[in-house]
């Protein structure tokens, strides 16, 4: 992601991060020392001096502890409690001294930590970022974004940044951008597409050169090829986008 232009009336967001007060149970905080091996619980939660974003964001950290298994642009639905956050991380930890052996070296990685990106306009904008780990070859990494609009007070998805009847033009550019990504990983593109389809993320930020469309792993490829980010620039976006997400110079053409 290109780093976001700063603008003066959008420049007053001051971002921190606290950690969740959090202590393993006695009972698993016992056995799992005797093993040298406890689960490593890392959460983090947004502190800003705009509550407003702070609520939406920390409510979606607690919606990612509770569910520990993210589904890409899956929207909070209900609010998950500081007792059901700590019950769930109770319940991730016990799991680990229930499915693995005592000589098993590795342990259980639960990780949700929210990062400040900056600012394009009035926009806000924020990745939050989340790993599980319960053994097998590999964790299982997750990220999303999320836009706020200091105007409205809001938060803002691909839906609110389109034109009317403008999302299939915006497809069919995701899926030229998605061509060009795949041209940097295989050689034969109809091949690969046989593979892994393009689809159509809505998991969307600002940069200063365009919207970035980020993946999961295993959406349009395979694990190894990570999270990828399909890139359009402004300069494609003209009479696609909503003029407030286009930059200065553009949208007063």
């Amino acid at each position: 992601m290109g780093a976001a232009s700063l603008s003066a009336n959008a420049g007053s967001l001051i971002s921190s991060t606290e950690y969740l007060d959090y202590q393993l149970p006695e009972k698993i905080q016992k056995i799992c020392t005797e093993r040298d091996n406890c689960p490593d619980i890392e959460v983090k939660y947004l502190k800003s001096n705009h509550s407003w974003i702070d609520n939406t964001v920390n409510a979606r950290i607690d919606n990612l502890v509770v569910n520990s298994k993210p589904t890409e642009s899956e929207h909070i639905k209900t609010k998950s409690s500081r007792a059901d956050v700590t019950a769930a991380i109770d319940d991730f930890a016990a799991s680990q001294l229930q499915d693995t052996p005592e000589e098993v070296s590795w342990a259980y990685n639960l990780m949700v930590t929210p990062e400040y990106l900056g600012h394009v306009n009035d926009f806000e904008l924020f990745e939050i970022h989340s790993y599980v780990f319960t053994g097998g070859a590999h964790g299982m990494p997750y990220s999303e974004y999320l836009i706020f609009d200091q105007q409205t007070k809001k938060p803002i998805q691909l839906a609110d940044m389109l034109q009317p009847n403008k999302k299939s033009r915006f497809n069919a550019l995701a899926y030229s951008a998605y061509k060009e990504w795949v041209k940097t990983v295989d050689e034969d593109v109809a091949s690969y597409e046989k593979s892994w389809p393009f689809t159509l993320s809505d998991n969307v930020t600002l940069t200063d050169q365009g919207i970035d469309i980020r993946y999961q792993h295993y959406s349009i490829g395979p694990y190894a090829y990570g999270m990828p980010v399909l890139s359009i620039p402004y300069s494609q976006l003209q009479g696609v986008i909503k003029p407030q997400f286009l930059p200065a110079r553009l949208s007063n053409k």
